[in-house]
């Protein structure tokens, strides 16, 4: 085996959650290596929706969605930041967010939805208001509402970026600074020992004091290693996108958008089928159904390609921090939402991780929720 390579942190995974406490670690002077698999790896960003969504996030959870919220006010600086140091222009738009509703039933259910969370949410600042057909189609002017159309929520916050830009910029940035990016480097086994995290990956060994797994469905494995249990699943997530058309589309919406080079992504399926990243033509029928439900005009549009990704579950739906007892310094970090979070998770939880233990402000992303500790929900 070659000489071992050390350094202050290891983060394994080199997605857009450990690609962002990467550039939020090496930002406070930490000296980090990043481990990233196989290019067949189930990346979950290949296959983002690329949206930063405040509206529908706490209503399990308040603090997830204070979390959101205040990530949603820091990706403009985010975004300002990883193009000043890159060039890269990773296409964010914040001018707001709209989820669909289809019949009266549907918008109801919205109004008493976003009435429930602002009650649960305190304080809660996001600005979601519930609009009727009428006042859409004012939102919206000269654009073709379908009949069944009854009505949207709008949140100022809300927004979209694209995730392989950020992805990419993410890992420049992480260059720029001087974070050591291991491609094709697949952790195999996971020792500790004297408070040293050694970690085999192909021929290579790399130790640090820190440890942080972010390899999304990977970590289930590699979790453990190191005495923490991951309790997520596959979720398969199946997207369409449509030819490049006219800008119609000024607003995110939560499962149309159109991107900044004019395409119309369609989403998203929520099929439990293990890791089957397959594509089925009654998803492909049935996406296109709710899109043209929505807009009718699309039906004109030409499909040119449909794609399926995997998120990666917790059983609530919301982020998972858990930091090991039995190996003391690592800490593992999972989510769906790796887009609407990366702006908080390179400035507020990359410095936490480095300062460690998380402490009670992240108790309420802790195992603890799952079982066998008490219920801290409403903590953070």
């Amino acid at each position: 085996m070659a000489a071992v390579l050390t350094s202050d942190v290891l983060i394994i995974g080199g997605g857009i959650v450990g690609a962002a406490l990467g550039v939020g670690m090496a930002g406070r002077g930490a000296s980090i290596r990043l481990l990233d698999g196989a290019d067949t790896d189930l990346r979950a960003a290949r296959a983002n929706f690329g949206l930063i969504w405040v509206q529908s996030k706490g209503h399990s959870m308040p603090a997830y969605g204070r979390w959101t919220r205040r990530s949603a006010d820091l990706w403009p600086d985010f975004a300002a930041d990883l193009r000043a140091r890159t060039g890269i222009n990773i296409k964010l738009r914040q001018t707001g967010g709209l989820s669909f509703c289809l019949g009266e039933a549907a918008l109801r259910n919205r109004r008493d939805a976003i009435s429930r969370l602002h009650n649960q949410i305190e304080p809660w600042s996001a600005t979601i208001n519930v609009l009727n057909r009428n006042e859409l189609q004012r939102l919206l002017p000269g654009i073709t509402l379908g009949p069944d159309v009854s009505g949207a929520s709008f949140c100022a916050e809300d927004g979209e970026a694209d995730p392989l830009m950020l992805l990419r910029a993410l890992h420049v940035s992480m260059r720029a600074m001087g974070v050591d990016i291991c491609t094709g480097a697949e952790a195999s086994r996971i020792s500790h020992s004297n408070g040293i995290f050694r970690v085999e990956a192909g021929r290579a060994a790399y130790e640090a004091r820190r440890l942080i797994l972010a390899a999304g469905h990977g970590s289930l494995a590699l979790g453990k290693m190191v005495g923490l249990t991951v309790p997520v699943h596959a979720e398969r997530g199946q997207i369409l996108v449509t030819e490049r058309l006219d800008p119609f589309l000024p607003f995110a919406g939560d499962t149309i958008r159109q991107t900044a080079d004019g395409t119309v992504m369609i989403g998203a399926t929520h099929e439990d089928v293990g890791f089957d990243l397959g594509t089925t033509g009654a998803a492909t029928a049935s996406l296109a159904r709710h899109a043209t439900d929505i807009f009718p005009d699309l039906a004109s549009a030409k499909l040119v390609r449909a794609w399926a990704g995997l998120r990666v579950m917790t059983p609530d739906g919301c982020p998972l921090y858990a930091e090991s007892e039995s190996h003391p310094g690592a800490a593992l970090i999972t989510c769906h939402s790796g887009v609407t979070l990366a702006a908080i998770h390179a400035a507020d939880l990359a410095p936490a991780l480095l300062d460690g233990p998380l402490g009670r402000n992240y108790a309420a992303f802790g195992p603890q929720r799952f079982g066998g500790g008490k219920d801290v929900s409403q903590a953070a």
